[in-house]
Protein backbone atom coordinates (compact mmCIF):
# COMPACT_ATOMS: atom_id res chain seq x y z
CA UNK A 1 0.00 0.00 0.00
CA UNK A 2 1.05 3.63 -0.36
CA UNK A 3 2.15 3.85 3.26
CA UNK A 4 1.23 2.14 6.52
CA UNK A 5 -1.24 3.95 8.78
CA UNK A 6 -2.27 2.84 12.25
CA UNK A 7 -5.91 3.90 12.03
CA UNK A 8 -8.34 1.18 11.00
CA UNK A 9 -11.46 2.02 9.03
CA UNK A 10 -14.92 1.43 10.42
CA UNK A 11 -18.19 2.54 8.90
CA UNK A 12 -21.46 2.78 10.86
CA UNK A 13 -24.24 0.63 9.35
CA UNK A 14 -26.50 3.64 8.82
CA UNK A 15 -23.89 5.31 6.61
CA UNK A 16 -23.20 2.29 4.44
CA UNK A 17 -26.87 1.42 3.96
CA UNK A 18 -27.84 1.45 0.26
CA UNK A 19 -31.48 2.19 0.99
CA UNK A 20 -32.62 -0.51 -1.45
CA UNK A 21 -32.69 -4.30 -1.66
CA UNK A 22 -30.59 -6.14 -4.25
CA UNK A 23 -32.89 -8.96 -5.40
CA UNK A 24 -31.09 -9.72 -8.67
CA UNK A 25 -27.74 -10.03 -6.95
CA UNK A 26 -29.32 -12.22 -4.26
CA UNK A 27 -30.79 -14.49 -6.96
CA UNK A 28 -27.41 -14.76 -8.67
CA UNK A 29 -25.81 -15.69 -5.36
CA UNK A 30 -28.30 -18.53 -4.89
CA UNK A 31 -27.75 -19.86 -8.42
CA UNK A 32 -24.81 -21.83 -9.73
CA UNK A 33 -22.08 -20.28 -11.84
CA UNK A 34 -20.06 -17.08 -11.57
CA UNK A 35 -21.63 -13.90 -10.21
CA UNK A 36 -21.03 -11.00 -12.61
CA UNK A 37 -20.55 -7.45 -11.32
CA UNK A 38 -19.60 -4.39 -13.38
CA UNK A 39 -18.00 -1.34 -11.80
CA UNK A 40 -18.16 1.61 -14.19
CA UNK A 41 -16.96 5.16 -13.64
CA UNK A 42 -13.92 7.38 -14.01
CA UNK A 43 -10.52 7.46 -12.31
CA UNK A 44 -12.02 6.56 -8.91
CA UNK A 45 -13.05 3.24 -10.43
CA UNK A 46 -9.99 2.74 -12.60
CA UNK A 47 -7.87 3.26 -9.50
CA UNK A 48 -5.92 6.50 -9.89
CA UNK A 49 -3.93 7.13 -6.72
CA UNK A 50 -3.52 3.42 -5.96
CA UNK A 51 -0.12 1.79 -6.08
CA UNK A 52 -1.31 -0.85 -8.58
CA UNK A 53 -4.47 -2.15 -10.27
CA UNK A 54 -5.03 -4.72 -7.55
CA UNK A 55 -5.48 -1.88 -5.04
CA UNK A 56 -8.41 -0.28 -6.91
CA UNK A 57 -11.77 -0.52 -5.17
CA UNK A 58 -13.24 -3.07 -7.67
CA UNK A 59 -10.25 -5.38 -7.11
CA UNK A 60 -10.49 -5.00 -3.35
CA UNK A 61 -14.26 -5.63 -3.50
CA UNK A 62 -13.60 -8.82 -5.45
CA UNK A 63 -11.16 -9.96 -2.77
CA UNK A 64 -13.61 -9.11 0.03
CA UNK A 65 -16.49 -10.99 -1.58
CA UNK A 66 -14.27 -14.00 -2.29
CA UNK A 67 -13.17 -14.06 1.35
CA UNK A 68 -16.75 -13.89 2.60
CA UNK A 69 -18.05 -16.47 0.10
CA UNK A 70 -15.14 -18.81 -0.70
CA UNK A 71 -17.43 -21.29 -2.49
CA UNK A 72 -18.55 -18.72 -5.06
CA UNK A 73 -16.81 -17.25 -8.10
CA UNK A 74 -17.08 -13.51 -8.71
CA UNK A 75 -16.36 -11.90 -12.08
CA UNK A 76 -15.91 -8.20 -11.36
CA UNK A 77 -15.24 -6.08 -14.43
CA UNK A 78 -13.49 -2.76 -13.89
CA UNK A 79 -14.89 -0.43 -16.55
CA UNK A 80 -13.38 2.74 -15.10
CA UNK A 81 -11.85 5.26 -17.51
CA UNK A 82 -10.06 8.29 -16.07
CA UNK A 83 -11.42 11.70 -16.96
CA UNK A 84 -14.87 10.53 -18.00
CA UNK A 85 -18.22 11.72 -16.67
CA UNK A 86 -21.81 10.49 -16.91
CA UNK A 87 -22.37 11.25 -20.65
CA UNK A 88 -19.20 9.35 -21.65
CA UNK A 89 -19.96 6.47 -19.29
CA UNK A 90 -23.61 6.10 -20.33
CA UNK A 91 -22.44 5.88 -23.94
CA UNK A 92 -20.35 2.83 -23.00
CA UNK A 93 -23.13 0.93 -21.24
CA UNK A 94 -24.10 -1.30 -24.18
CA UNK A 95 -20.62 -2.77 -24.67
CA UNK A 96 -18.96 -2.30 -21.29
CA UNK A 97 -21.88 -3.07 -18.99
CA UNK A 98 -24.91 -4.77 -20.54
CA UNK A 99 -22.79 -7.15 -22.64
CA UNK A 100 -21.38 -8.62 -19.41
CA UNK A 101 -24.89 -9.60 -18.24
CA UNK A 102 -24.21 -8.47 -14.68
CA UNK A 103 -26.43 -9.09 -11.69
CA UNK A 104 -25.06 -5.89 -10.12
CA UNK A 105 -23.81 -2.62 -11.59
CA UNK A 106 -21.92 -0.08 -9.48
CA UNK A 107 -21.83 3.32 -11.18
CA UNK A 108 -19.38 5.79 -9.66
CA UNK A 109 -20.27 9.19 -11.01
CA UNK A 110 -20.08 12.94 -10.44
CA UNK A 111 -16.54 13.66 -9.31
CA UNK A 112 -15.20 15.15 -12.53
CA UNK A 113 -18.38 17.18 -13.04
CA UNK A 114 -18.06 18.78 -9.61
CA UNK A 115 -14.28 19.24 -9.77
CA UNK A 116 -14.21 20.71 -13.28
CA UNK A 117 -17.48 22.61 -12.83
CA UNK A 118 -19.35 21.08 -15.77
CA UNK A 119 -22.93 21.95 -16.64
CA UNK A 120 -24.57 19.73 -14.07
CA UNK A 121 -27.89 19.64 -15.92
CA UNK A 122 -26.12 17.72 -18.69
CA UNK A 123 -24.69 15.30 -16.16
CA UNK A 124 -28.09 14.81 -14.54
CA UNK A 125 -29.69 14.04 -17.89
CA UNK A 126 -26.95 11.51 -18.66
CA UNK A 127 -27.38 9.80 -15.30
CA UNK A 128 -31.09 9.32 -15.94
CA UNK A 129 -30.33 8.15 -19.47
CA UNK A 130 -27.85 5.59 -18.17
CA UNK A 131 -30.23 4.41 -15.46
CA UNK A 132 -32.86 4.01 -18.15
CA UNK A 133 -30.54 1.71 -20.09
CA UNK A 134 -29.92 -0.35 -16.98
CA UNK A 135 -33.61 -0.46 -16.11
CA UNK A 136 -34.22 -2.93 -18.91
CA UNK A 137 -31.57 -5.36 -17.65
CA UNK A 138 -31.65 -7.98 -14.92
CA UNK A 139 -29.18 -6.07 -12.81
CA UNK A 140 -29.42 -4.23 -9.55
CA UNK A 141 -27.82 -0.79 -9.60
CA UNK A 142 -25.82 1.16 -7.05
CA UNK A 143 -24.86 4.79 -7.62
CA UNK A 144 -21.64 5.73 -5.85
CA UNK A 145 -21.21 9.44 -5.14
CA UNK A 146 -18.10 11.62 -4.71
CA UNK A 147 -15.10 11.14 -2.46
CA UNK A 148 -14.52 13.49 0.47
CA UNK A 149 -11.30 15.09 -0.75
CA UNK A 150 -9.66 18.55 -0.48
CA UNK A 151 -10.05 19.23 -4.22
CA UNK A 152 -13.85 19.12 -3.77
CA UNK A 153 -13.95 21.18 -0.57
CA UNK A 154 -13.63 24.71 0.76
CA UNK A 155 -12.38 24.69 4.36
CA UNK A 156 -13.64 21.13 4.93
CA UNK A 157 -17.09 21.97 3.52
CA UNK A 158 -18.29 20.94 0.05
CA UNK A 159 -17.85 23.48 -2.70
CA UNK A 160 -21.15 24.62 -4.26
CA UNK A 161 -20.74 22.32 -7.27
CA UNK A 162 -19.87 19.43 -4.96
CA UNK A 163 -22.98 19.97 -2.82
CA UNK A 164 -25.16 20.26 -5.91
CA UNK A 165 -23.69 17.09 -7.40
CA UNK A 166 -24.29 15.14 -4.20
CA UNK A 167 -27.94 16.25 -4.14
CA UNK A 168 -28.34 15.41 -7.83
CA UNK A 169 -27.00 11.86 -7.38
CA UNK A 170 -29.10 11.22 -4.29
CA UNK A 171 -32.20 12.46 -6.11
CA UNK A 172 -31.47 10.29 -9.15
CA UNK A 173 -31.05 7.21 -6.95
CA UNK A 174 -34.31 7.91 -5.12
CA UNK A 175 -36.36 8.69 -8.24
CA UNK A 176 -35.00 5.66 -10.09
CA UNK A 177 -35.33 3.31 -7.10
CA UNK A 178 -31.68 2.24 -7.11
CA UNK A 179 -29.14 1.94 -4.32
CA UNK A 180 -26.99 4.85 -3.20
CA UNK A 181 -23.54 4.28 -1.74
CA UNK A 182 -22.68 7.48 0.10
CA UNK A 183 -18.92 7.50 -0.27
CA UNK A 184 -18.73 11.22 0.54
CA UNK A 185 -20.54 10.80 3.88
CA UNK A 186 -18.52 7.72 4.78
CA UNK A 187 -15.18 9.40 4.16
CA UNK A 188 -16.38 12.54 5.93
CA UNK A 189 -17.17 10.35 8.94
CA UNK A 190 -13.66 8.93 8.86
CA UNK A 191 -12.22 12.43 8.73
CA UNK A 192 -14.27 14.10 11.46
CA UNK A 193 -15.33 11.26 13.75
CA UNK A 194 -12.49 8.76 13.37
CA UNK A 195 -9.87 11.55 12.98
CA UNK A 196 -8.36 10.01 9.86
CA UNK A 197 -6.21 12.70 8.18
CA UNK A 198 -6.41 13.41 4.47
CA UNK A 199 -2.86 12.10 4.16
CA UNK A 200 -4.23 8.67 5.08
CA UNK A 201 -7.23 8.80 2.74
CA UNK A 202 -6.16 10.84 -0.28
CA UNK A 203 -3.25 10.52 -2.67
CA UNK A 204 -1.43 13.63 -3.86
CA UNK A 205 0.45 11.87 -6.64
CA UNK A 206 -0.65 14.47 -9.18
CA UNK A 207 -0.77 17.52 -6.87
CA UNK A 208 -4.58 17.73 -6.85
CA UNK A 209 -5.50 16.06 -3.53
CA UNK A 210 -8.42 14.42 -5.32
CA UNK A 211 -7.89 10.69 -5.74
CA UNK A 212 -8.07 8.04 -3.08
CA UNK A 213 -5.14 5.85 -2.11
CA UNK A 214 -4.68 2.17 -1.28
CA UNK A 215 -5.93 2.58 2.28
CA UNK A 216 -9.20 4.33 1.41
CA UNK A 217 -9.89 2.20 -1.67
CA UNK A 218 -9.59 -0.86 0.54
CA UNK A 219 -11.80 0.65 3.25
CA UNK A 220 -14.43 1.74 0.73
CA UNK A 221 -14.44 -1.78 -0.72
CA UNK A 222 -14.97 -3.24 2.76
CA UNK A 223 -17.88 -0.89 3.48
CA UNK A 224 -19.38 -1.56 0.05
CA UNK A 225 -19.05 -5.32 0.52
CA UNK A 226 -20.91 -5.09 3.83
CA UNK A 227 -23.58 -2.90 2.21
CA UNK A 228 -24.10 -5.34 -0.66
CA UNK A 229 -24.37 -8.34 1.67
CA UNK A 230 -26.82 -6.52 3.93
CA UNK A 231 -29.01 -5.29 1.06
CA UNK A 232 -29.06 -8.75 -0.53
CA UNK A 233 -29.89 -10.35 2.85
CA UNK A 234 -27.10 -12.87 2.42
CA UNK A 235 -26.20 -13.13 6.11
Amino acid sequence: MNQPFPVACATPPELRSLGRDLPNFATAMRASGPVSIVAIGSSSTEGDGASNKEASYPSRLSAELAARFPDRTFDIYNAGVRGQEAPDEAARFKNDVLAKRPSLVIWQVGTNAAWKDYFLDDVQAAIFRGLGYLGGSRADVILMDLQYAPALLDDERPKPATAQMLELIASAASRSNVGLFRRFAIMKHWYFDAHVPFEQMISNFDGHWLHQNDWSYDCIARALCDAIIESAALE
